[in-house]
């Protein structure tokens, strides 16, 4: 099926969808907000049901909702799962997503299914959300008036090293304060774990950058900050997430983070934060410490205090959860500045990005609907 008769997705089932809430809306005193809800996939068999239930039993009553998933090639019975819940579910639709990664397949998903919605709200398989998760990111968009919302993240575990990782990125050693991760407080923010976007907004913005893997969403948002967007954090949608669970999986992700900033920084250099600086610059420096310590001893005091921060870091988590698993928080803590350092450092030198300009932008299909270009 081509793109142009499945963007008609919307007009066709959007006399289904409202049999799928237990009440009723009346059409004629409003009309229901379109809504998009595009999950990418890939391998995620073991949460996709529960994510896709929870999805749909709680269509806002003011809006008509379509379900997306766009689905890299799973090999585990995703694409499976999905299929028999859109026989069960009209407004859920599987689409094929070539590229595999998850910039690509928003894009292709909005594209497909979304030039008609008002609202595109992006989810994972592997998150959990709080209840009434899009009715509440809905009612935030109209209560800020911002084009986006993007919600807080808290991390949880089921084994020892996740609820190790878990403890210690929600604190200012795991992620550096960053407002959407150990932050309470709602308000305009430069970036946070994307929800909910005023489509014609993302359109214009040009939709994600679908050669990014990793770090898409700080690409967008500066971008959509340099064409006058707001984005406004709603604290109070908090949104969990499960960490890896071997040590090798933790320190590619972060590096992988990190090449991805890498490529964020070189577009868009006014970008860089001082929590960003001093983790590369950190490991830099303690390199040069130990590699000149046989001159100078005395240098390896550096090193040395950043490890007894992790270390006090373990005992502090250990302390606070009363569990021995808080041991593990500051090597997880090492394993994650090193290894997302590395992919800064390593990305920055080969990488060969231009410094985005606005009028670069491309919007990711025209105003009247069709394809740019």
């Amino acid at each position: 099926m081509n793109e142009a008769s499945q963007a008609s997705g919307f007009s066709k089932t959007a006399g289904l969808l409202q049999a799928e809430s237990t009440e009723v809306v009346s059409r004629k005193a409003t009309r229901l907000r379109r809504v998009i809800i595009a999950i990418p996939t890939l391998n995620e068999v073991r949460h996709i049901e529960s994510v896709l239930r929870q999805l749909v039993g709680e269509i806002p009553r003011t809006a008509n909702v379509l379900i997306v998933v766009a689905d890299g090639g799973s090999t585990d019975g995703t694409q499976a799962a999905v299929v028999a819940l859109s026989l069960e579910y009209p407004s859920i639709h599987l689409l094929d997503n070539p590229a595999r990664i998850q910039s690509a397949g928003i894009n292709l998903a909005m594209r497909c299914y979304g030039r008609e919605a008002d609202v595109l709200v992006r989810c994972d398989a592997h998150g959990l959300y709080p209840p009434n998760y899009c009715e509440r990111l809905l009612e935030t968009l109209d209560r800020s008036d911002a084009d986006a919302v993007v919600v807080a993240m808290d991390s949880v575990g089921a084994t020892p090293l996740q609820r190790a990782i878990a403890s210690v990125s929600n604190t200012i050693i795991g992620t550096g304060g960053a407002a959407h991760r150990a932050g309470y407080r709602s308000g305009m923010v430069d970036h946070g774990h994307h929800a909910a976007f005023r489509v014609d907004t993302f359109r214009r913005v040009g939709g994600y950058d679908a050669s990014f893997s990793h770090n898409e969403d700080a690409e967008f948002d500066c971008r959509q900050r340099a064409l006058g967007a707001k984005v406004y954090l709603d604290a109070d949608i908090r949104v969990q997430y499960y960490p890896r669970v071997r040590w090798r999986d933790l320190a590619r992700q972060y590096f992988d983070y990190g090449s991805g900033r890498s490529r964020t920084l070189r577009r868009h250099p006014t970008s860089l934060r001082l929590r960003q600086l001093l983790v590369p610059l950190n490991l830099v420096l303690c390199g040069f410490a130990v590699f000149l310590s046989p001159w100078l001893i005395g240098l390896l005091l550096l090193p040395a205090l950043y490890f007894a921060v992790l270390a006090a870091t373990s005992v502090a988590l250990a302390v606070r959860h009363r569990s021995l698993d808080g041991l593990l928080a500051g090597p997880a803590a090492g394993v994650m500045h090193t290894a997302w350092a590395i992919g800064l450092i390593s990305g920055w030198l080969r990488g060969h990005e231009k410094v985005w300009r606005p009028g670069a932008v491309a919007p990711l299909w025209g105003s009247n609907g069709g394809r740019e270009g």
